[in-house]
């Protein structure tokens, strides 16, 4: 099988293609033709080696590429009676879906519903259980909570925007250009502020009170003033550090900010067992059909241009979810238009 394997960390000239025995899944295990593949900041900092010391996401080297994908099963592994061969499925935190066949666990592979096509699974189901858990276990969001959303145009903060105003939230954000901003206010933001004096702002658009939950995924650029704009006793999730890390924060911050709580949570920590990921999807892929939740597909790659979606995000020249198309010919280059997908069929 075809596949973009690394054998060193670094930048997008690391990835090879590389031709690979079709793996066999082992017991509890799933084999499935990969139809899609979603692309992540997370595939990129696999490739960077953030992840080389890691607990939570032990990938090591030489690794296949790809943490999230949706496909079809061709074969069960021992013991497994949750699945069949034929099913539809899509999976996440499973690395190895930049191929042609991927080994899944199958506690990780949630159903994909006729209804939802599989590049729309594909494009949902990492950013989407984010977002979830983001707003409902750790945000708490209900009708009377306000959120500050950075990055509100990226994947993550676009699902998260339409998800905090589905449970009656709401919502001001963030982003670094009047474009990004048009794509903020589409999904549901109730105010779009500049990254420059943001916590201004924010105090200003709540009354000087600030916001109960900020969810921050830039880190170094954005943390401190995410404290101003946060209300007394408010909470800060800090969920990415897409600008780089914090490493010099004094806990005594948080106390003369009022008394703050600060998180750093994990998707892996709020994907448990096979029922709480079932549950996120659930309610995921029913938003999707009932027309309350849509994805932006920021544009199609194959596995001979990988590389260049990765060059892409990187640069941020992409608003919204990018798609590996494995399945399909070489030939099909990826289109740099932005995409919205409902519920339609492969």
């Amino acid at each position: 099988m075809r596949a973009i394997r690394i054998e060193s960390y670094g930048g997008p000239e690391v990835m090879q293609h590389a031709d690979l025995p079709v793996p066999h899944p082992a017991a509890g295990e799933l084999l499935v033709r990969v139809r899609h593949a979603g692309i992540n900041f997370m595939d990129i900092h696999t490739r960077q080696g953030k992840y080389r010391n890691s607990r939570s996401y032990p990938v090591r080297l030489p690794c296949t590429l790809g943490m999230e994908g949706a496909g079809e099963v061709v074969e069960l592994g021992q013991g497994v009676s949750s699945h069949r061969v034929g099913d539809r499925i899509a999976w996440c935190i499973v690395w190895g879906s930049y191929a042609e066949y991927a080994v899944v666990p199958a506690w990780q592979a949630v159903p994909v519903p006729e209804a939802v096509a599989l590049d729309l699974a594909a494009a949902t189901v990492f950013q989407g259980f984010t977002a979830h858990y983001l707003a409902h276990d750790i945000g708490a969001l209900a009708p009377g909570r306000t959120c500050l959303v950075h990055a509100a145009s990226g994947g993550i903060g676009q699902i998260l925007i339409q998800l905090a105003r589905r449970s009656g939230a709401r919502v001001l954000a963030t982003t670094s250009s009047a474009d990004k901003a048009a794509v903020a206010r589409e999904r549901g933001a109730d105010a779009v502020f500049p990254y420059q004096g943001f916590a201004g702002a924010v105090l200003e658009a709540t009354s000087g009170q600030g916001v109960d939950v900020v969810f921050d995924s830039l880190g170094k650029a954005t943390l401190r003033e995410s404290f101003r704009a946060t209300r007394q006793r408010g909470l800060v999730v800090n969920y990415g550090n897409v600008s780089g890390s914090v490493t010099d924060l004094d806990p005594l911050e948080l106390g003369e900010a009022g008394s703050l709580l600060l998180t750093r949570p994990r998707l892996a920590d709020h994907l448990r067992d096979a029922a709480e990921i079932r549950r996120r999807a659930d309610d995921l892929f029913t938003a999707l059909q009932d027309g309350s939740l849509k994805i932006a597909l920021a544009g199609r790659y194959t596995l001979d241009n990988v590389a260049r979606a990765h060059a892409a995000y990187e640069e941020r020249r992409m608003v919204g979810k990018p798609v590996l198309d494995v399945a399909l010919e070489n030939t099909q280059l990826h289109h740099e238009s932005d995409e919205t997908h409902g519920p339609i069929r492969d």
